[in-house]
């Protein structure tokens, strides 16, 4: 059984990980942290799944730090989930924290390397096991046809509410086109002329937003007569938040580390 606090918990993501977790057998949810403006308006996360439950819901995680054994953060502020994650490190019992907040800065994600030599860390822009399957297949992909003269370009989709552009997600792929290629030379978005064509030694990436799409992502490989496309959509929350879950039950006891989905799902 793992004990898991849920931040971020009144958000969709929150919500969504808090009703899979509670019907999961090997899982307890024992607390809630949300930011204090919202934090007031539901006392217990049995409010939210409208059952008797009376994990508290509070917005200072010290408060309840004593009654879990890993964090799942998917709070909307990077500010926040480093934060927690300075709190996790700097207690004695090294609880375990499964991140799926994005949008950090390098400089963010500095940091959360060098925490994560005292606590063990999943940090996943995206838990979904298809995605990270898709991870694993752009990275083959683009280690076949490197030097071959395909174009890459990466094109992802989310709903109007999404924070930040691009994706975790999209930047993860990008990260893995650029160490498997080693193209370095990234665009976002195209806008001007372009007398000679489209640069050889370049990724795009086109960030779409609107209406309530989940998330869908595609890897292009366009060459000169036929493409190549590596595509991932989400039809549910559902997908993230069961990823979330298995990353906190895998994460318990783990020695201290920066880990992805890659471990815990073993595809690498």
């Amino acid at each position: 059984m793992v004990k898991i606090a849920i931040s971020g918990i009144l958000g969709r993501m929150g919500r969504t990980i808090a009703r899979l977790a509670d019907e999961d057998p090997n899982v307890e949810i024992v607390a809630g942290i949300e930011n204090p403006d919202c934090a007031h308006s539901h006392s217990t996360v049995g409010e939210i799944l409208g059952k008797e439950l009376n994990a508290p819901i509070v917005s200072d995680l010290s408060e309840v730090i004593d009654k879990f054994d890993v964090l799942i953060e998917f709070s909307n502020s990077t500010e926040a989930a480093l934060s927690h994650l300075r709190l996790l490190a700097a207690d004695k019992n090294k609880k375990g924290m499964a991140i799926g907040t994005t949008g950090f800065s390098q400089d963010e994600l500095n940091e959360i390397k060098e925490l994560a030599k005292d606590v063990p860390v999943v940090l996943a822009p995206n838990m979904s096991i298809g995605v990270n399957l898709l991870f694993k297949l752009v990275q083959e992909a683009a280690r076949a046809l490197k030097d071959k003269g395909y174009d890459i370009e990466v094109v992802e989709m989310h709903h109007r509410f999404k924070k930040d552009a691009p994706s975790g997600t999209a930047v993860k792929l990008v990260d893995i086109l650029k160490e498997e290629t080693g193209i370095q030379n990234v665009v976002y978005g195209r806008h001007g002329d372009y007398p000679e064509g489209r640069p050889k030694d370049e990724i795009a990436v086109f960030a779409l937003r609107g209406g309530d799409v989940v998330g869908e992502h595609t890897v292009i490989f366009a060459g000169l007569g036929e493409r190549i496309e590596l595509t991932h959509k989400a039809g549910s929350r559902d997908i993230f938040a069961k990823g979330a879950i298995e990353a906190a039950k895998w994460v318990k006891d783990k020695p201290a580390g920066l880990y992805d989905m890659m471990d815990v799902l073993d595809l690498k």
